[in-house]
């Protein structure tokens, strides 16, 4: 299992790339996969499960932005997690760490001045990247988003699988990804 991570980690390393094809100037895209292993694990992973039984150790998880000028285009794909489950996904502020909160609120493109935010105008998927998708019978799932504007610099750093779909829920898992800014 310690090796099955190692190569998830360095699997998602290699994966990362900071442009793409003809008119690189204007498109960022990147790929990262990452194996999930509890905060406690003995080799760390980018990718955390809190919940073991919604989202076991070893559980995979790769997600996908391309950003140009017309827009970003964030894609998620997961396997081994629990069968015919619906689970809620969201693009977040920050990395994640030990425990759940770590990777703060949702990303916002345009950002309630109330935090935490629980305003519709703002927690909605046309405002805020939403992922949400059920798992297969193999515990296999997909989701994509598409949004007219891209991520601030700096401003989302991960993917966190919530125990509901919808604006919330309680984190099952995070996977940090390396979000680069809109283009253009």
């Amino acid at each position: 299992m310690v090796a099955a991570m190692v190569a998830g980690a360095v699997a998602g390393a290699l994966l990362a790339t900071g442009s793409a094809g003809a008119g690189a100037a204007d498109v960022y895209a990147t790929q990262v996969s990452g194996v999930f292993a509890p905060p406690s694990a003995l080799v760390a992973s980018s990718a955390k499960t809190y919940d073991l039984e919604k989202v076991p150790a070893g559980a995979r998880i790769t997600v996908g932005e391309t950003s140009t000028p017309a827009g970003t285009r964030v894609t998620l794909g997961v396997s081994g997690l629990q069968a015919g489950y619906a689970y809620g996904a969201h693009v977040h502020q920050k990395p994640c760490g030990a425990l759940p909160e770590a990777a703060g609120g949702h990303y916002q493109n345009r950002v309630d001045p109330v935090q935490p935010s629980t305003d519709p105008a703002y927690v909605n998927p046309r405002n805020e990247v939403w992922l949400d998708f059920t798992t297969d019978a193999q515990g296999r799932g997909h989701a994509e988003a598409q949004h007219d504007w891209g991520f601030r610099k700096g401003g989302a750093r991960s993917v966190v699988l919530h125990r509901e779909q919808g604006g919330a829920g309680d984190r099952l898992a995070c996977f940090s990804v390396p979000f680069g800014p809109r283009q253009g």
